[in-house]
């Protein structure tokens, strides 16, 4: 038998079992003890029958405290020698798990993101994977293996250096390999048992949620709930990989994120982020294509402005406002003023000291009136709304940062959370 053949045969076969890709984050990797209760983990999930790939973080705060050494190093920005250095977490991670499988009995073997064949952008720092050639896993998989790969990092198959995909990065490496591999799941591991109704650090009664929809997963993460990266929601609902968020430390059911979901909830969460920035350009000629000319360059620059509001006043000029994230404020700041200086406007404000609250649910399609509840409840608070974006079923609204808190209470009580925490 050809050895290609061979290794083509092998894959069907193991292809017969379930395949499962479990992502494990950096608390859950913290130190030895948790690494070895990764690794029994990740042997109980093979001796159950299933072909197993895992994705693993730095362990601890291991990126940050690589990104603090190199700023001591050095006050340049160097981007290609950084993410040589951020990949290095990850390296060691991927190694020191497969050594506690092998320990507990079972083969394995592990490969960073080149190795694994993941295939990105020359953006370091913020690198998109473009394509995963796989075969290296899959080899490693016909040949009954646990395959460990490295998360959080690629390779630019242009100039062949190693980039890394942002934070949460790993998310996005676990969700991406599972589609490239037509897994079964994806199992994310964290320090939550799930996705919440609010963050249980604001709201004591929140509640863990069931499942929910694609749709509502990747808004809720674009609004700030940190349990799961923008990137691998789309990855998910764009191949149609279920998800399904879970804690590390214990066995409890977790949170599924799938195409459908039994209810169609009108509130399903509320989510909140207090890194954001708002910038402002007044006194901007009320011209056409004046817009234009401010956000160019900002996309150019790969800023992501998320919320934007225009204010015509009756001089003939407007003052244009958008929110950015806080690490592209710098970057945005000096867009800004650029654009502002040759356009003729009155010059830049930047406001850091705001939040943004969004509530989601699926049923606000269908529902009317959700917003006009969420302003009475904010107004009834004493609660200034700045900035409103909307889509079909996500209401966002800036406000101040120190009456986040507040508010993500309130609407919680007041949209009905509070009682599906109860039942």
């Amino acid at each position: 038998m050809p050895e290609e053949f061979g290794r083509g045969y092998l894959y069907l076969h193991f292809r017969s079992m379930a395949l499962v890709v479990q992502k494990f984050g950096g608390t859950s990797v913290a130190d030895a003890d948790r690494i070895r209760n990764v690794a029994r983990r990740i042997v109980g999930t093979a001796q159950a029958g299933n072909g197993v790939v895992a994705v693993v973080s730095a362990m601890g705060r291991g990126t940050d405290e690589l990104v603090a050494l190199a700023r001591e190093v050095s006050d340049r920005s160097h981007p290609r020698e950084l993410d040589m250095l951020l990949t290095a977490g990850e390296r060691v991670t991927m190694a020191l798990v497969a050594m506690a499988i092998q320990d507990l009995g079972v083969e394995a073997t592990s490969l960073t993101g080149s190795q694994a064949g993941i295939l990105t952008t020359g953006r370091h720092g913020q690198a998109e994977i473009l394509e995963i050639k796989a075969d290296r896993v899959r080899e490693g998989l016909a040949e009954g293996k646990v395959v460990i790969v490295a998360g959080f990092q690629g390779v630019d198959p242009s100039s062949k250096d190693v980039t890394t995909l942002g934070r949460g990065g790993s998310d996005a490496t676990a969700v991406a390999l599972a589609a490239a591999l037509s897994a079964d799941r994806c199992e994310i591991y964290t320090d939550v048992d799930g996705v919440y109704t609010a963050d249980p650090r604001l709201v004591d009664v929140a509640a863990r949620i069931q499942e929910l929809s694609y749709e509502e997963m990747l808004e809720l993460a674009s609004a700030g709930a940190g349990v799961l990266m923008p990137r691998s929601v789309e990855f998910g609902r764009r191949f149609s990989i279920p998800i399904h968020v879970r804690s590390s430390f214990h066995d409890g059911v977790g949170t599924w994120v799938k195409e459908e979901t039994m209810e169609q909830a009108i509130v399903r969460g509320i989510a909140h982020d207090v890194s954001a920035a708002k910038v402002t350009v007044y006194r901007v000629p009320d011209t056409p294509g004046v817009a234009a000319t401010v956000f160019e360059p900002l996309a150019v620059a790969g800023v992501n402005v998320d919320m934007i509001v225009q204010n015509v006043s009756h001089d003939g000029t407007t003052d244009i406002s958008f929110t950015v994230p806080e690490e592209s404020l710098d970057s945005a700041t000096a867009i800004a003023k650029e654009v502002a200086h040759k356009i003729g406007a009155g010059g830049v404000t930047v406001d850091t000291e705001i939040a943004k609250v969004t509530v989601v649910g699926i049923g606000m399609k269908t529902e009317s009136g959700v917003a006009a509840r969420m302003f009475r409840i904010l107004a009834d608070h004493g609660i200034n709304i700045e900035m409103i974006s909307t889509s079909p079923i996500r209401i966002s609204c800036v406000v101040r940062g120190d009456k986040v808190g507040e508010a993500v209470k309130a609407l919680h009580t007041g949209l009905g959370l509070d009682r599906e925490a109860d039942s």
